[in-house]
């Protein structure tokens, strides 16, 4: 009663010992909150700043929901009034942002809105910086409220970057200008996707800057003064990935982060690798990650702080492709012998996964694999072991070198279990392969196996007395010995049951069944249907449930990388229950599409609804959903959409009239999504060309989370429109409906083909008439710069043909697109004019409707 007593006096030490008492002692709950807030009513309409800054401290102190009931509605007044002193107005403008984390439903949205936007002009630095904290959290909910502040953020910015650091005096910080703002700016334009042309030109200079301060010599040699160029610098960086669009500052973001990677700091080695892991996962920036693969493999080797060793691990896995896999695969089965425990699970999973999806010879991968249960045999779960005999059996080429391999990896007087169960399954199926050689006949085969039986588990011995009883019928020879260890007491009288029973069954059946019926019901195992890859799920699982920055993470994927590699999951001989599938990103073609997915369930059309129950109308496009839709022409993987609630990520593959499609949908909020409805819809015209079929999705998405949907595809012919993705679900009890284009278009069909000078121009000759050519003259819309120029048209599916056109300035392109009724050869050729800033496209195929589509499509990519 004493503090309250004080709020009323004019003095200012006797009010701020009372209000620091109540904000630091009082429940939110006393009964004299209501005698409180009566006094700092009083304070806030005293027009006295400093009575004004003690009130609005208080408030955001206690941060109750009783204090936003009272004064949410009062404090943005104060915010945007033209006499508040600018203290007051830094102290609005953070204790509004404190009352709307604890209580957003009580901070009316209304005219302030607009307005508090406009304190990012304002010529107080304090204001702008608080008011860019609180404007980057309403613009992370509302974001179409608060668009205009794109342009303002980054006017302000670029005032800041480009000053000396003697401008901004009290602002100024070791040197660097303001660094707390120019950082929460950097935030605030993260939750936007690329400006405007106008205003990204601006921006591209800013972060360009950034990056150049960031090659100067220091200007002091305090840690201080490091430490704010770098916070800049990296949300430089993240700002830079978080667009996505601009090569030349990915690259030169890449190559800034790679001199971190030797940096004496340990936090710069981890910041770095952890930026680098998402620059990998860009298409205009992978080819720059992948040139510091020898500093993150030595730094692997190195590095004492296991953390960062953690991160190496991490970007090697995302800078892997097929030229660099044997190399990355081996120096992480080299790191696993001494690698800390609490991250080996996690790497043995990672080499599974890059060995089997960039393997181009099978034994290579057979011997990784079997390394690796050598290595780490305890970090080896079931489902990389199931992996390997999937791949065994489905691949005829790697059989026999398989059962040898296992055979003379069994003779190690120690062997991991898991080798024992591979060994088991591979020689049971194939062990006639190498049964003629005397060093390895079906007596020793079976000798050896059984050598290791006492030692293992049930499981194991009931998968090990499955392959006893096909080494009966593969090698009736030894039938009599086999039968002599299946009656013995300690099989027919196990205390396991499982155990007993097979042993009484096989024995009964290698006694009474004619030859016929034993080779019969022992046959070979048939190749496992085409089914999805466990060893993601598991990786995946270990990462924790997944969030919605993992939509950055998509690995980005030339088709080029691919392996044609069937995905099954191996019905295992000894009961052990097979892990559930997650997303199969490689088996692109491997079995006919139908086998993917549910027959269309309406006879008239050929798309499959996930829910037939939704009655609702689908919604116009979203904002913004063309824009995407175009920078998806020429990539396959990356963010389609997104806005305060709903992240939409893509990552596809096609391989000539096939293609597949792994949607993303990420829940932003900390609330489920209800009746989670997804629907891919065609025009009737489009229906008649593209067969699309899509799985269902779970209709409940948890706060945080992300579901994955795959559309198979197919090209039936050629097609002009795009289909239309309608996702509706109930957030917070509202329902929720929008559409935006899925990047489904003509050229992902395309397959480049390779020409000379002399074949191309014979053909250009031959598809001269007027129908087959169309040209367009345009001007550029973005900075005319010849390897990004090349990288669209490599993305776009042709080939990229070089020294064929006389003039080197030009460039020019060839392939064919492939569809299940016809195939189009097409070629194309883009002459650049740097003086005027024009383009001309020229395409030639032999239909004019694919002419114009592709002209249309790739205009809009310069």
């Amino acid at each position: 009663m004493e503090a309250v007593n004080l709020l009323s006096s004019n003095r200012y030490t006797e009010k701020q010992i009372g209000y620091l008492f109540i904000s630091v002692l009082v429940n939110s709950n006393s009964e004299l909150i209501r005698l409180i807030n009566n006094a700092i009513k009083n304070d806030l309409a005293s027009r006295n700043p400093t009575f004004m800054g003690l009130a609005l401290h208080c408030i955001a102190n206690v941060g109750s929901r009783e204090m936003a009931e009272a004064f949410a509605g009062e404090i943005p007044k104060i915010l945007v009034a033209g006499d508040t002193m600018d203290s007051v107005k830094q102290s609005a403008a953070l204790c509004l942002l404190r009352l709307y984390r604890t209580s957003p439903d009580l901070v009316p949205m209304g005219d302030w809105t607009s307005r508090v936007v406009h304190l990012l002009n304002d010529q107080h630095l304090g204001v702008v910086t608080a008011a860019t904290s609180l404007i980057t959290t309403l613009a992370q909910k509302n974001p179409e409220e608060f668009k205009t502040s794109v342009s303002l953020a980054v006017s302000r910015l670029s005032r800041i970057v480009t000053s000396a650091s003697t401008d901004l005096q009290d602002y100024t910080y070791y040197f660097v200008p303001a660094p707390w703002l120019s950082v929460k700016l950097l935030r605030l334009l993260q939750c936007y996707p690329p400006p405007d042309p106008a205003v990204r030109g601006r921006l591209t200079e800013c972060l360009e800057t950034i990056l150049n301060k960031a090659q100067e010599p220091p200007k002091s040699k305090k840690v201080q003064h490091s430490n704010a160029k770098n916070a800049v610098l990296f949300e430089a960086i993240s700002l830079i990935i978080h667009h996505d669009s601009e090569p030349n500052l990915l690259v030169r973001a890449c190559n800034q982060l790679g001199q971190f990677l030797q940096h004496r700091e340990t936090n710069l080695r981890y910041l770095a690798l952890e930026s680098m892991c998402t620059l990998a996962s860009s298409e205009f920036s992978h080819e720059a990650v992948k040139t510091h693969i020898e500093t993150v493999i030595n730094a692997l080797k190195t590095e004492r702080d296991v953390s960062v060793r953690q991160r190496a691990v991490d970007l090697l896995y995302a800078m892997c492709d097929r030229s660099n896999a044997q190399q990355i695969v081996a120096e992480m089965l080299n790191y696993l012998e001494t690698a800390d425990y609490s991250i080996r699970e996690e790497i043995v999973l990672k080499v599974a996964i890059l060995a089997e999806k960039y393997a181009v010879d099978y034994t290579w991968y057979v011997d990784t694999i079997l390394n690796l249960i050598r290595i780490a045999g305890d970090y080896v779960s079931e489902e990389v072991w199931y992996r390997v005999i999937q791949i065994v059996i489905n691949r005829d080429d790697v059989q026999g070198y398989a059962a040898k391999t296992v055979f003379e990896a069994l003779q190690a007087p120690a062997c991991h279990e898991n080798l024992v169960k591979v060994g088991g399954y591979i020689l049971g199926e194939f062990g006639n392969l190498i049964a003629g050689d005397p060093r390895s006949s079906p007596l020793i085969q079976f000798n050896l196996l059984h050598s290791k039986f006492h030692l293992c588990s049930v499981p194991t011995r009931a998968l090990l007395l499955s392959t006893y009883i096909k080494f009966v019928n593969l090698f009736p020879e030894i039938k009599i010995t086999i039968q002599d260890v299946l009656r013995s007491d300690s099989q027919l009288k196990n205390a396991d049951v499982e155990l007993q029973q097979r042993a009484v069954e096989y024995l009964r059946l290698s006694t009474i069944a004619s030859t016929d019926i034993l080779a019969t019901v022992l046959e070979e195992m048939p190749p496992f249907p085409e089914r999805e890859s466990s060893i993601l799920a598991k990786l995946k699982k270990k990462k924790g449930p997944s969030t919605v920055t993992d939509l950055e993470e998509i690995k980005k994927e030339r088709s080029s990388d691919m392996n044609g590699s069937a995905e099954p999951t191996p019905v295992n001989a000894s009961n052990v229950s097979t892990p559930s599938p997650s997303a199969d990103l490689l088996g692109l073609g491997a079995v006919p599409l139908t086998n993917s997915a549910p027959a269309p369930s309406s006879s008239g059309s050929l798309l499959v609804d996930v829910f037939s129950d939704s009655s609702s109308v689908a919604a116009p496009l979203a904002p913004g959903s063309e824009d995407n839709f175009a920078r998806f022409i020429c990539k396959n993987n990356g963010v389609l959409f997104e806005n305060q609630l709903l992240q939409i990520g893509l990552k596809s593959e096609f391989r000539q009239n096939l293609g597949r499609m792994f949607i993303f949908y990420g829940n932003k909020t900390s609330t489920q999504f209800l009746n989670f409805t997804p629907t891919v819809i065609c025009s009737d015209e489009l229906q008649s060309s593209l067969n699309l079929q899509t799985k269902p999705v779970d209709p409940i998405v948890d706060g945080g989370a992300q579901v994955q949907q795959v559309v198979n595809i197919e090209c039936i012919s050629d097609f002009m429109d795009a289909p239309i993705l309608n996702i509706q679900f109930r957030y917070g009890g509202t329902l929720q409906n929008l559409s935006v284009k899925l990047p489904i278009t003509l050229n992902k069909f395309f397959q480049p083909t390779e020409m000379s000078s002399q074949d191309f121009f014979q053909r250009w000759k031959q598809l001269s008439s007027p129908k087959q050519e169309v040209q367009n003259i345009f001007k550029a819309k973005h900075p005319m710069d010849t390897e990004i120029t090349k990288a669209k048209i490599i993305g776009f599916g042709s080939a990229l043909l070089e020294e064929v056109d006389p003039n080197p300035a030009n460039f020019v392109g060839a392939g064919i697109i492939h569809t299940k009724t016809i195939q189009i050869g097409c070629l194309l050729r883009l002459e650049p004019n740097l003086q005027a800033q024009m383009y001309r496209l020229t395409l030639r195929t032999s239909k004019e409707a694919v002419s114009q589509r592709l002209c249309e499509l790739l205009s809009e990519q310069f």
